[in-house]
């Protein structure tokens, strides 16, 4: 019963989250509606208090709240730091927004809830002081670990398709230069027809750009954010043939070319250890199956004459 409990109690907590995220799209609603009303039917509607009455909770209580958690943060968290979060936060594709600040709240606030959450449940449902005190040890290691490893599982999922789209991004984007497009008016048409990990990370390389960034810049920074052998290559032959004046198209043709040979080689490496990897579960599942159907029936004629 009390472990029940227990769990409606966390199926209500969901159950707040979501209302606080209902709430806010509420709220985005009244601000559009402000916005694009007639001005002349809002004059005189509101008072200031009447303003401050209709403020929701979490905007009245929750957000001032969240602001000098913030601000508090910020303070102690050194810039070096916050730099490399911002990195891993930026390979994993900036999760939910998040911010180096919001990351660390995010850890902060775990490191706290989850170890009093196994607590709690191994109290309600009556367990020993040394096991409840191994459930708040474990749900502090969760707490450690589990934001760090969703952002490293973040990294390696985004690494594996932007590793998948890479052949056919490039066959575009060289067709494209072949009809005549410049590399930045190509990147532009292939980003616009195509969706996935390179298409976000090559429009923010264009934005980079539009905002003052150099090629060369603007294209480091997608090497620093997918982690890719292939796309370091890439990427270093573009700065390479714009440094020494070669042909593009014929840049982009061999790198295509050779990716998609890598692409082929890895596939090949794949199929070579597949009988390696089906090993384990035929010795340890299949084989004592087999065996026990085969020679069940003649051991037990030999200890039935025994």
């Amino acid at each position: 019963m009390l472990g029940f409990m227990y769990f409606i109690t966390i199926l209500l907590l969901l159950y707040g989250l979501l209302l606080v995220k209902k709430e806010k799209k509420v709220q985005l609603n009244h601000r559009i509606t402000a916005v694009f009303q007639n001005p002349a039917e809002g004059e005189g509607a509101d008072t200031e208090e009447a303003d401050v009455k209709r403020q929701t909770f979490s905007k009245r209580i929750i957000n001032p709240i969240l602001k000098n958690l913030k601000k508090n943060f910020q303070k102690k968290l050194s810039m070096e730091k916050q730099e490399k979060i911002e990195l891993k936060l930026q390979q994993a594709g900036n999760p939910f927004g998040m911010t180096a600040v919001d990351f660390k709240i995010v850890q902060a606030v775990l490191l706290i809830m989850l170890p009093l959450l196994a607590g709690g449940y191994g109290y309600l449902i009556n367990m020993a002081g040394a096991q409840i005190l191994l459930l708040a040890i474990f749900g502090l290691a969760a707490a450690r670990y589990v934001p760090a490893f969703y952002l490293k599982s973040k990294v390696k999922s985004r690494n594996k398709q932007a590793l998948l789209d890479l052949p056919d991004f490039l066959d575009l984007l060289t067709v494209s230069i072949e009809a005549g497009l410049g590399f930045d008016s190509a990147l532009t048409k292939v980003v616009a027809k195509k969706e996935g990990v390179l298409s976000t990370e090559f429009q923010r390389c264009l934005e980079e750009m539009r905002l003052g960034k150099t090629r060369k810049e603007a294209l480091s920074g997608v090497r620093s954010r997918l982690q890719l052998e292939d796309m370091s290559a890439f990427i270093g032959a573009i700065i390479q043939a714009e440094q020494m004046g070669i042909g593009m198209v014929q840049v982009l043709r061999v790198q295509s070319n050779e990716i998609r040979n890598k692409r082929k080689q890895r596939a090949e490496e794949q199929a070579m250890k597949a009988p390696i990897k089906m090993l384990f579960p035929l010795v340890l599942f299949i084989f004592p199956c087999i065996f026990i159907v085969l020679l069940g029936p003649a051991i037990i004629q030999i200890l039935e004459t025994l």
